[in-house]
């Protein structure tokens, strides 16, 4: 008999939604939705409404079962992959409080350090944590709400994240899963637990509205009748713990044993590992989150890469075929021109203050190619900051598994296998996080029939490599790249106190 398994992934931008064959593994059906923002906040500030989530996931999972064209009677279980960090408060009868601050928000920062100061500073937040408390993750958010619209805190419940939002709609079950959780800034990595202390620093109270914390292979329940209805399926659709996008992204592209490390080349770009023990950074540059398997996910986020490469491209009018070419013909190392690539700021290193700088612009580089091409070395190495504070924490990769957009093209691929000075390549279902979802929720559902599979034996059968995308590197390039990541992490700091002087130059 046939089963499927469906992969939902909510995002920032749009939710897609996959069916999954359990006898292959293949993608049989897929459909997206798209929304945006909540429009004309004020700066800094990045908001959705849950119900937008809550419509594309109706709307996705439909267009996915009419593609694939499968019984809903043969859909055993569904596994939800969210965006990280967000906050979604509930009142005592499960409704939405107002818009949920999401990941990018970066309004909250005065309540980072508000935070911060009470434990005693950094060094002791991590103590307490294994993770400092950047203006993305959850608990400065409750703090805002606290402090700047009282009436709702007080209205306030329960404390979810948004992929838990979809699995509370799905299911009528309010629960974190440890991967998700490590992310709010309230949950020590190493035990597992919510922090007494940070909790302490927002809201004594505040631990009666957080959930209880479950493992990653337990299910959050079944499908409620209403939802199932919408999504045309039946209530005896089992919904798995799901996790945070990265969490999932790392099961959807087989990162589930030491060793492998994803990397994420998109708007901005992640890298992370697998990690069979809790790996904290003292200087809090490496979040040290759990996975969705019971592991760690050690991980490292920066803020700017397809933004910098995008950026060149349009501004010389090129299709992106052409932009790969030039990239091509310019030489590795782009003649001595250098892009230090904070236009949107930079978390990994943190330098919020920062802007794009080319350094090396002469007679010799001062043409398309040496441009095009230091803007995807400059985006790479500055993803190379961060893999190189991963090494010294000791992750060894082995191979680099590339997902994003950036990951399709080949110059880059080498790119990356060069500056990372390790393997790269990429797996043939594009939609990792998606994907990532269905796997995790075949992995819960053969746990509850009474399986003791393990989640990497389920990745190892499915999560195929595309052979064709192989890069590795040159050992000529490599020494090129590393005598450039001296340069750039260099100007990095160098040129901090001069961001400084030019924010407060353009304030």
């Amino acid at each position: 008999m046939a089963e499927y398994f469906i992969g939902i992934d909510s995002g920032t931008q749009s939710t897609k939604a996959i069916v999954v064959d359990a006898r292959d593994g293949r993608v049989v059906g897929a459909a997206a939705k798209s929304y945006g923002l909540i429009a004309k906040l004020p700066a800094g500030h990045k908001e959705q409404h849950p119900k937008v989530w809550i419509d594309a996931v109706v709307a996705s999972v439909r267009g996915a079962l009419k593609a694939a064209k499968v019984k809903a009677a043969d859909v055993r279980a569904i596994g939800v992959s969210g965006q990280q960090h967000g906050f979604v408060p509930l009142d005592k009868d499960g409704n939405v409080i107002r818009p949920a601050k999401l990941w990018c928000d970066t309004s909250t920062a005065p309540q980072c350090a508000e935070i911060i100061g009470k434990l005693g500073g950094l060094a002791r937040v991590i103590e307490a944590i294994g993770n400092g408390v950047p203006a993305g993750f959850t608990a400065s958010k409750i703090l805002w709400l606290k402090q700047n619209e009282p009436e709702n805190y007080a209205r306030l419940a329960t404390v979810l994240l948004p992929h838990d939002y979809i699995n509370y709609w799905l299911t009528g079950a309010k629960m974190m899963e440890f991967g998700d959780a490590s992310g709010t800034a309230l949950m020590d990595v190493r035990s597992r637990q919510w922090s007494d202390a940070v909790i302490g620093a927002i809201d004594p109270e505040l631990k009666s509205k957080l959930p209880v914390i479950q493992p990653s292979d337990q299910p959050a329940g079944n499908l409620r009748a209403e939802a199932a209805k919408k999504l045309g399926l039946t209530t005896d659709v089992l919904v798995s713990a799901g996790g945070g996008d990265n969490m999932m992204g790392a099961i959807g592209t087989g990162n589930t044993r030491p060793g492998i490390v994803t990397a994420s080349f998109g708007t901005s770009g992640t890298i992370y590992a697998c990690s069979d023990k809790p790996v904290v950074d003292p200087h809090g540059e490496i979040a040290a989150f759990c996975d969705s398997t019971g592991q760690w996910l050690p991980l490292l986020c920066t803020m700017n890469v397809t933004v910098a490469t995008e950026m060149v491209r349009k501004d010389f009018g090129w299709s992106v075929k052409q932009f790969d070419a030039e990239v091509a013909k310019a030489p590795a190392g782009a003649r001595g021109l250098v892009l230090v690539p904070y236009f949107e700021g930079e978390r990994t290193p943190n330098v919020p203050d920062g802007t794009g700088v080319f350094f090396g612009a002469n007679e010799r580089t001062f043409s398309a190619g040496p441009f095009a091409r230091a803007a995807m070395e400059g985006v790479t190495l500055g993803m190379n900051y961060g893999l190189n504070r991963l090494r010294g924490l000791g992750i060894a990769p082995t191979q680099i598994r590339a997902t994003g957009g950036g990951s399709n093209s080949a110059v880059w691929r080498q790119i990356m296998a060069d500056v990372f000075n390790a393997e790269v390549v990429c797996t043939q279902t594009a939609e990792g996080a998606a994907y990532g979802g269905a796997l995790q929720a075949m992995w819960c559902y053969a746990r509850q029939r009474g399986s003791k599979v393990e989640i990497s034996e389920i990745t190892d059968e499915f999560v195929k490599l595309n052979r064709k995308t192989v890069a590795r590197p040159k050992p000529k390039n490599v020494e090129l790249y590393r005598k450039l990541q001296e340069l750039q992490d260099q100007l990095s700091r160098d040129l901090r106190p001069a961001f400084a002087k030019h924010q407060a130059l353009v304030s």
